[in-house]
């Protein structure tokens, strides 16, 4: 299948379920604000294995069970095993805890894991630890990337972006360098949901000032650089390679080659251990993206509360079809304000769930945008 014909309305590139919400840690920004028990109420393990089982029928490249810690529920493994033989290729977002043992991740990598996603937030043990909230919670990060090395899984690192930890991400992606098996760094731009406050978010030129980071860093690491929950990097990114015409339809560089040599790396599909781990074109809340809940909730988005139904009385792949959010989210003219007029708005469209979290309209402006767009400036 040609990856850039991927059609979102039918099948997502990504999906996210979240089997637990549990976790030992107590993270300052947490989209969950987990708990340390389980609630009684999570998805059993039969309802897990007839997920999979309609997950797999939505195709989509990309598998994640997350929590959460997923190492919090004795069935993780068998999750993993099941999601393998459906076809699906399973990444799995352990916390940093003391579960997260050499012994754990190899356990993982019999069971079929294809990526581990690991939290890092600052380079400094000590700083990543109050971010964390849990002493020893780096060196264990450290441990758990050492330790899926040896293994030979294909690590993803997650970091955080906020007032306590933007102006550090150069020296992180330093750090990150020195291991071979760290392939893509995920550079989440906090959303003001669960723990996290609106007041830990970076200004708009705050962000455009780390966008930069993140395009020379890109250049030189040997590892991919994503933003998470900032969809406008990808129309800086376009900017600073000179780009300048846009397929409105679909948010496709009309110049396909020059997109293909030089933006591939920060906007276009990629290849790794032979499977596509990036996007062919711009992923969004409900726009090739769903989430699952420990309860089976279904939302746009893990930071965008807007329920969709329930996996336990509706398939999922009627539900993201479907689904009159899901639907509204995937029509760009429900947008308002500048991102309505932006020539960027289907490759980029905005965090909706910021505009949510920020303003409480899913279809309102991302408010850390600062790029003014040209019907805007004209009207």
């Amino acid at each position: 299948m040609n990856p850039n014909a991927i059609d979102f309305n039918v099948n997502p590139f990504v999906v996210i379920w979240e089997m637990t919400r549990a976790c030992d840690l107590a993270c300052v920004h947490c989209r969950a604000a987990a708990q340390s028990r389980r609630s009684q109420f999570e998805l059993t393990t039969e309802d897990g294995y007839r997920l999979i089982d309609d997950i797999a029928k939505l195709q989509p490249k990309v598998f994640v069970i997350t929590g959460g810690d997923p190492l919090k529920r004795d069935d993780l493994y068998d999750m993993i095993a099941y999601a393998k033989n459906a076809g699906l290729e399973p990444s799995v977002t352990p916390s940093a805890t003391p579960l997260l043992t050499p012994e754990a991740i190899a356990k993982m990598k019999a069971h079929g894991v294809k990526r581990l996603a690991i939290s890092l937030d600052h380079y400094q043990r000590e700083d990543h630890d109050a971010f964390r909230r849990v002493p020893g919670s780096f060196d264990l990060t450290i441990r758990a990337i050492e330790a899926a090395r040896d293994n030979d899984i294909p690590v993803q690192i997650n970091s955080t972006v906020s007032k306590r930890t933007a102006a550090d991400m150069p020296k992180l992606a330093a750090l990150l360098a020195q291991y071979s098996n760290v392939v893509m760094w995920s550079v989440f731009f906090l959303v003001p949901t669960g723990r996290a406050k609106t007041a830990d978010m970076i200004e708009p030129e705050e962000v455009e000032t780390l966008f930069g980071d993140l395009y020379r860093i890109s250049k030189t690491v040997p590892f991919d650089v994503r933003t998470t929950e900032a969809m406008h990097y990808r129309r800086f990114v376009l900017q600073q390679m000179g780009v300048t015409q846009i397929d409105p339809a679909t948010g496709l560089v009309d110049a396909s080659t020059m997109f293909m040599q030089h933006g591939r790396r920060h906007l276009g599909v990629q290849m790794q251990s032979g499977a596509i781990t990036r996007a062919p074109k711009g992923v969004n809340e409900a726009k090739g993206f769903v989430f699952i809940s420990h309860i089976g909730d279904v939302f746009p988005s893990g930071f965008l509360p807007l329920r969709a139904g329930n996996v336990k009385q509706q398939s999922i792949v009627d539900i993201y079809r479907t689904s009159d959010i899901f639907m509204k989210l995937r029509d760009v003219n429900n947008l308002h304000g500048k991102c309505a007029v932006c020539e960027y708005r289907e490759l980029c469209g905005g965090s909706r769930s910021r505009a949510w979290a920020a303003l409480g309209d899913a279809f309102a402006s991302d408010p850390t945008c600062t790029y003014v767009p040209a019907r805007a400036s004209q009207a």
